[in-house]
């Protein structure tokens, strides 16, 4: 059998955004293309009775926002050429080719079909343009400043968003090709439901637009032709909300979201909101996180498992528990019961009829298949498995799930990658998850499997402040980074030497990003059990982080419960103050363009570890925001997995 290596990456597919129509399965596939440097996707149908697949969009129109008219006469994606802006492209389902049906300067973001599939409600921007400098001095101006004038003023990802823009929803009539402005204005929000009779929308917008330090987004609904909006969640005044599903009969809306009870970190929940009475009230189970934060780093455009409507009274909704994507049942009187929970991470899905869906999903050896999934019997049957025979060629890890006592005698769950070599007196990596607030979990890690088939094992912990085990379990960590957190990930790494003794203890290394990084600062910082360490996308100092992350203002007052003139406080949390401890030869690897753990953050640590006399690199990635490790350029993300190799090999 052969390894997984970096090269892998360029072999595997992934499927996502599953629909259906008739006897016909439609869905994406992605695979990373090596001399494009890009993830090209396309969209397929397989019929489920005799498996035929058929190509119906091409990896040049790079299709996603997959979606089916209501009326059933078309096939309906979001499209951007090579150097173009995405646009809304249609395609007949009786035959025929894509066209193009919009066509926006700045491109459409999202779209939304009206009930009887006459016409597209879409979302775009412009921003006035300024006549065009024909003097000498134009190109001294090429290069403009860029006065800012509001609090978030960028986003990882985007980079600078205070640009003077309009930000309108269109409606398109598909016949005529007219369009017409319906809703505008001069900052960002995001349509997400269209009435069947047109005569509202839902939208999600800032809590309060003139408070810029009111954090958290809800619905609004807009009676189009009042021209008025109102905010559905009023009487959650520092609730965020999003719009997911709504009944045939149109009276009860589910909502996911919170009322920000525990800021950041409270769960989210489905809420029904009865538009007739008015009423908005608690419908999921108790203690439960309703959504998908199960990370990996291997998925593409996927939208996650949805809430569906079953009846007109009943629906499914996605929760994330112990390391799994489980589906519950509930209804509009708040019963709920578990109907589906296997170790699998259930990625994507749609209603087929009854309660059979069509699902993606992956599992620890099971890169990404299409599937369909029958909630009654629990029937989980694979109808096209794109990476089959890459499978029967290659060595997947063995991974071990197991629990152990964390601090306070907290359960705590956690896997261990086995080396595909079994070897005796292997090394091992501690690696951590960012987030906090997500977990590691049964799915796909590619970088996972490469390590173990380098020699590697890898100890992978959901330590807590991670979700999927209750309110208390990810709030716990609220202005306590570094302390009990610390102990469960160094309870865990004993665990786990005392359960296998065939690892060599004197070379384990420890790697995070993210939060991941953070702690693999702080333990360097608190310790010298490891031998080397891998910090990425980390965060070193809490009082620049402050002033420089899109989120940092917000995520320090509300994770650390400090605020910026508690400098003392936020020193100590910081694992900058302890850099004089450090021993431990420490890799730094960041993206030049993150704006969530901006690039000083890896910086300072580098020019810590070098007044230290420590050894250590840094390897800075250009056109790299937050996500490098999982969706950034390929080649890229290649060059990432060998400097990581390369340096553990140094200690190995």
């Amino acid at each position: 059998m052969k390894p997984i290596t970096s090269e892998s990456l360029f072999d595997l597919k992934n499927v996502s955004q599953p629909l259906v129509h008739g006897d016909r399965l439609f869905y994406l596939e992605t695979r990373t293309d090596k001399e494009k440097n890009s993830y090209l996707t396309s969209a397929w149908s397989l019929q489920q009775k005799t498996r035929e697949r058929v190509q119906w969009v091409s990896e040049e129109l790079n299709p996603s926002q997959l979606e089916i008219s209501p009326n059933e006469k078309w096939l309906s994606f979001l499209s951007a050429g090579e150097g173009k802006k995405p646009q809304v492209f249609i395609m007949p389902l009786e035959g025929g080719g894509a066209t193009p049906i919009t066509d926006e300067k700045e491109g459409v973001s999202t779209y939304e079909w009206t009930s009887n599939g006459a016409s597209v409600y879409y979302q775009t921007s412009f921003k006035e343009e300024e006549e065009e400098d024909k003097t000498d001095e134009a190109e001294s101006k090429k290069f403009k400043p860029k006065p800012i004038t509001k609090l978030q003023y960028k986003m990882d990802g985007q980079g600078i968003t205070d640009i003077e823009k309009t930000y309108q929803v269109k409606k398109l009539d598909v016949a005529s090709k007219k369009d017409s402005v319906i809703l505008e204005k001069d900052r960002p929000f995001r349509l997400q439901y269209v009435s069947k009779d047109e005569s509202f929308l839902l939208f999600v917008d800032k809590l309060d637009p003139d408070n810029e330090w009111v954090y958290g987004a809800s619905v609004y609904e807009y009676d189009i032709a009042k021209e008025e909006s109102q905010l559905i969640t009023k009487d959650i005044p520092k609730g965020s909300f999003s719009f997911e599903a709504v009944n045939e009969t149109e009276n009860v809306f589910l909502f996911t979201g919170n009322d920000f009870s525990h800021a950041f970190v409270t769960l989210n929940k489905v809420f029904g909101w009865n538009r007739k009475e008015r009423t908005f009230k608690e419908l999921s189970a108790e203690d439960k996180y309703v959504g998908d934060v199960v990370i990996g780093d291997f998925q593409q455009k996927t939208n996650g498992f949805p809430l569906v409507w079953l009846t007109d009274d009943t629906f499914v909704y996605p929760v994330t528990e112990e390391g799994k994507l489980q589906l519950y049942k509930g209804d509009t009187e708040g019963n709920n019961e578990r109907v589906f929970g296997k170790k699998i991470h259930l990625t994507d899905g749609a209603l087929i009829e009854n309660n059979k869906f069509v699902v993606t999903y992956s599992d620890l050896n099971t890169p990404s298949v299409l599937a369909v999934l029958d909630i009654n019997s629990g029937r989980l049957e694979i109808v096209y498995d794109p990476n089959k025979t890459f499978s029967q060629k290659h060595a997947y890890a063995e991974i071990e799930e197991f629990w152990y006592k964390g601090a306070d005698d907290w359960d705590i769950q956690g896997w261990y990658v086995s080396p595909t070599d079994n070897k005796k007196d292997h090394p091992a990596i501690l690696y951590i998850h960012g987030g906090p607030q997500v977990c590691y979990g049964e799915t796909f890690f590619h970088e996972m499997q490469q390590l173990a088939s380098e020699g590697y094992g890898v100890i992978m912990l959901n330590p807590r402040g991670g979700n999927g085990y209750g309110q208390e379990f990810v709030a716990s960590i609220l202005g306590d980074y570094g302390n009990k957190d610390y102990e469960d990930l160094m309870l865990g790494t004993d665990h786990i030497l005392n359960d296998h003794p065939e690892i060599d203890q004197e070379r384990v290394f420890v790697a995070g990003g993210s939060y991941g990084g953070f702690m693999t600062n702080w333990i360097v910082g608190h310790t010298d059990r490891f031998k080397a360490g891998v910090t990425q996308r980390c965060i070193s100092n809490w009082l620049s982080f402050y002033g420089t992350s899109d989120v940092g203002a917000f995520f320090v007052e509300f994770q650390l419960k400090k605020e910026v003139k508690q400098a003392q406080d936020l020193w100590k949390m910081s694992p900058l103050a302890y850099a004089t401890n450090i021993k431990t030869p420490l890799l730094v690897i960041h993206g030049e363009e993150d704006l969530r753990c901006p690039q000083e953050q890896g910086e300072q640590m580098y020019t810590a570890m070098k007044k230290q006399g420590v050894d250590t690199k840094m390897v800075l990635y250009p056109k790299s925001s937050h996500g490098l490790s999982r969706a950034g350029l390929p080649h890229l993300r290649l060059d990432r997995m060998e400097e990581i190799k390369s340096w553990f090999k140094k200690y190995n």
